[in-house]
């Protein structure tokens, strides 16, 4: 049994080790182009009229406006309405909320095991409004098609979200490993000249060849953000990547142990084991033992350093949210339609599947889960009140985090942790474009309505201000008082990409045909 074990936690140790979308086989399937009528226009002009605008700055909600698009670009703003112009595409919009369309900052694409389909990932973030999407990445090695998918996209040839590609050092080259700065700046400028948009780190470079990378990343205009990963971060924390030059930090790593107030390193409890993945995420939540309480003196110099550093939060709350409940992560509503069958295997406790770590998950460990989370929403909570920018990112496909769901999952977190609503769209809006497109240089071309700006927009019949459960997919169920009888609202109505204006409603139920037939192809066993 001993022997199991230990080739057990070999299997997790060489997972962990690599990108998480490289353990998987190398091929996904093409995504298929564009069908006729799914996705209308760009219009010579198209008409958005009578909604409440929230324009994703933190401005207030205005209404009724009337919103006239040229092609793909915004070309008036009627307040009031009353827009007196001939168009081609007419979207009444009156009693709904019109938004800019979400950007999900961190983002994965399935892989063959769980998700072979690229296109299932991205209507359902299209479907839940999400327009831009960060991937770090969207596919690892050689046969890459972040690259592909993101020229596709930029052409509407294919029914997906605006992509923006991340890559991870010493991937997607010819040239082995970085195992140099030389090595690391060349990968920098080679990965620059395909199209790439940034990068994104595990943690797993000595500091000296990170230091070059973050230098010339930034002389090539890339961005970058860390997954500080906890086999590196005795070396580097956030504290210490930052320093380096880091633009951005996703999750919760290297930022508690930044703040260790009785050592310099963690205290590894004797008998850990990194490589079991059920210690390794049950530890994880002990961490916040370590640490002083948010107030103190430490905590403040930390989150000042943060602030003057102009870092970017993506915290990612949902991602781990399983942890602090697990029987309801399992049980959500939409999974039984919307998630795949071998999705669901994949979420399922495992030695093997990445993520799926709750092997004999206890009430103990949920409870230091609770905990972890109330320190780690009072970080971020703070650093937003100094001024610091959070942006919102679901990091899909893992621990019951379903695509474009996830993504509502985060907004809602992000609420708990104390933002307040419109806090929480322009986090999800303008904050998540500004973070992409920082290091491009100037404002970015999406992520508020504006004049000018490009025509990605979300249109929602309920108002997310006040609930922002009406953004899922699923809707929300309430008891109607006059009939006594439960009735579900909400569900965007219509997201616009580019111009291009897609029937959320419609994406569902394509992804339902999707789920239905794998679930037929494998089987009733492999839907339970």
């Amino acid at each position: 049994m001993h022997k199991i074990i230990l080739a057990a936690c070999a299997a997790i140790g060489a997972l962990s080790a690599q990108p998480l979308a490289a353990q998987a086989p190398a091929r996904m399937e093409r995504v298929p182009d564009r069908p006729a009528g799914e996705g209308e226009g760009p219009f010579a002009t198209l008409l958005i009229k009578g909604a409440t605008m929230i324009d994703g700055t933190g401005a207030p909600p205005e209404g009724p406006v009337d919103i006239v698009v040229d092609g793909n670009r915004i070309a008036r703003i009627v307040r009031g309405g009353g827009a007196r112009v001939t168009a081609d595409r007419v979207i009444d919009a009156s009693g709904m909320y019109v938004l800019p369309g979400f950007v999900d900052v961190h983002g994965h694409n399935g892989d063959p095991d769980k998700a072979p389909q690229p296109s299932y990932g991205f209507k359902l973030w299209l479907a839940h409004g999400v327009t831009s999407v960060r991937g770090v990445g969207f596919g690892f090695g050689a046969n890459d098609p972040s690259i592909e998918q993101k020229t596709r996209s930029a052409a509407n040839t294919i029914t997906a979200p605006r992509l923006f590609a991340y890559a991870v050092p010493g991937d997607v080259w010819p040239d082995g490993a970085v195992d140099t700065p030389e090595k690391g700046r060349a990968w920098v400028r080679w990965i620059k000249a395909r199209g790439y948009d940034g990068i994104k780190f595990f943690n797993s470079e000595p500091p000296h060849i990170l230091a070059a990378i973050l230098d010339e990343a930034e002389k090539q205009q890339l961005g970058t953000v860390a997954h500080l990963g906890q086999r590196g971060v005795a070396e580097i924390n956030a504290r210490k990547a930052v320093e380096l030059g880091l633009d951005g930090i996703t999750h919760f790593y290297g930022h508690f142990e930044s703040l260790l107030d009785a050592s310099a390193i963690p205290n590894y409890p004797a008998d850990y084991n990194y490589l079991d993945e059920q210690a390794r995420f049950a530890w994880v939540a002990r961490l916040a033992d370590q640490v002083g309480e948010p107030g103190s003196k430490a905590w403040d110099d930390y989150i000042d350093f943060l602030i003057e550093k102009e870092v970017t939060l993506s915290p990612t709350f949902n991602i781990y949210s399983a942890s602090r409940d697990v029987m309801r992560a399992r049980n959500l509503e939409w999974h039984e339609k919307y998630t795949l069958p071998q999705l669901m295997q994949f979420y399922a406790p495992s030695l093997t599947n990445h993520g799926s770590y709750y092997h004999d998950w206890s009430s103990e460990d949920e409870t230091a889960w609770r905990n972890f989370y109330r320190k780690w929403f009072d970080l971020t909570r703070q650093f937003k009140n100094r001024g610091g920018r959070v942006t919102a990112g679901s990091d899909p496909g893992y621990i019951y985090q379903t695509w474009g769901f996830a993504y509502v999952g985060e907004l809602e977190m992000l609420r708990e942790a104390g933002l307040t609503p419109l806090e929480v769209i322009q986090a999800g809006t303008i904050n998540g474009a500004r973070e992409i497109w920082d290091p491009k240089g100037g404002e970015p071309p999406f992520g508020s309505i504006a004049v000018g700006k490009l025509a990605d927009l979300v249109i929602v019949p309920e108002n997310p201000l006040a609930n922002l459960k009406v953004l899922y997919g699923t809707g929300h169920s309430r008891l109607n008082r006059a009939t006594n009888r439960l009735e579900t609202v909400g569900g965007v109505r219509w997201t616009i990409k580019d111009g291009v204006v897609f029937d959320a409603p419609a994406l569902l139920a394509s992804v339902a045909q999707m789920v239905a037939a794998e679930k037929q192809r494998l089987g009733t066993a492999a839907g339970e």
